[in-house]
């Protein structure tokens, strides 16, 4: 049984051991090999999977026609939450299992959560640049601002995916004294639901949503209904003095729409973790917009949450070999 891994790096940059890799064997004790590469360009995908019985990837595209060209492959593991980079309905009709790894870096994306929020409300960043720049060096004063420092505490805290996330976010959010609502259900538009904490509130509507929250922070899904959620028109709906954050998905804004907002003071701030491409080799309006914060798609990458994700796709892979898949999608 082979099994490669086609992108390692980024899940595993030197910091964790692969070793308990190579000890998976199979259902009857037999010797499963393990290949790892830290990165595979498309070019090579179908030359270095070619006898992989189980392909690991986190980024690498594995499309119905790469599919058609490994009739060894059984499995996909796929070392993160999203499921994307794969043709799942291809996978299916070809009998290939796919799984993912679920709620491993809740903790970790809640946290950066609060770090663009802390830093967008306090100028962390920016007044730290200042002091090694010398200007409280050269100040009259005991103290000075760049910014204005803004309080959390009875701020609107509002939350797109009420999921694992979401839940965490929701539950800081609370824990600094900020008010926490909940965007309707994005599947069915439905208010109701009987898992709302007691400290938060379920907003009426999107439009009742979006010109209420002080904070909006995205934590659903992509896909076609959430593709681009955040917009011109929802941008229009919130306060100029909003901010956006967004550690889910690069899709779920229309990164122009945003920029453009920015620019135009239509809203605040935003802190991003995710865009559309990554990394941004075309470039992208975000990156020179107006109060707009952005960093590498960092949020899952803290050492506890990637060995969560080695943990779970390792015991993954293990339930496949003994007929037992688990976290299947």
């Amino acid at each position: 049984m082979n099994i490669v891994e086609l992108d390692g790096y980024a899940a595993n940059p030197g910091d964790i051991d692969w070793q308990p890799w190579r000890e998976i064997k199979t259902a009857d004790g037999g010797v499963c090999t393990f290949t790892v590469y830290d990165r595979t360009p498309a070019e090579l995908v179908a030359e270095r999977a070619a006898e992989a019985d189980i392909i690991i990837t986190n980024k690498v595209m594995i499309t119905d026609e790469l599919m058609s060209r490994l009739p060894r492959l059984k499995y996909v593991g796929i070392l993160a939450t999203g499921y994307n980079v794969i043709d799942i309905g291809a996978a299916h009709r070809r009998n290939i299992v796919v799984t993912n790894i679920p709620a491993y870096s809740t903790a970790s994306v809640a946290q950066l959560v609060f770090a663009h929020i802390l830093n967008i409300s306090n100028g962390v960043a920016r007044h730290n640049r200042s002091v090694h720049d010398g200007e409280w060096s050269r100040c009259p004063d005991f103290t000075y601002t760049l910014s204005p420092q803004t309080e959390l505490a009875n701020k609107v805290m509002g939350i797109i995916g009420f999921g694992n996330t979401g839940r965490a976010v929701a539950e800081i959010a609370h824990a600094f004294g900020m008010k926490v609502l909940l965007a309707p259900s994005l599947r069915d538009g439905s208010t109701t639901r009987n898992d709302v904490p007691g400290y938060a509130e379920q907003a009426g509507s999107l439009d009742d949503f979006l010109a209420k929250a002080d904070i909006v922070s995205l934590h659903c899904p992509l896909s076609e209904r959430t593709r681009h959620i955040i917009n011109a028109k929802t941008l229009s709906r919130m306060k100029p003095s909003a901010v956006v954050i967004n550690t889910g998905r690069g899709p779920l804004v229309d990164e122009t729409a945003l920029a453009d907002a920015l620019d135009s003071g239509r809203i605040a701030a935003a802190g991003l973790d995710v865009l559309e491409e990554e990394p941004p080799a075309n470039g992208s309006p975000l990156l020179t917009a107006r109060n707009c914060y952005i960093t590498p798609h960092i949020a899952w990458a803290t050492l506890a949450a990637r060995r969560r994700l080695m943990d779970i796709a390792i015991n993954n892979v293990k339930a496949f070999l003994r007929g037992e898949p688990v976290n299947v999608v």
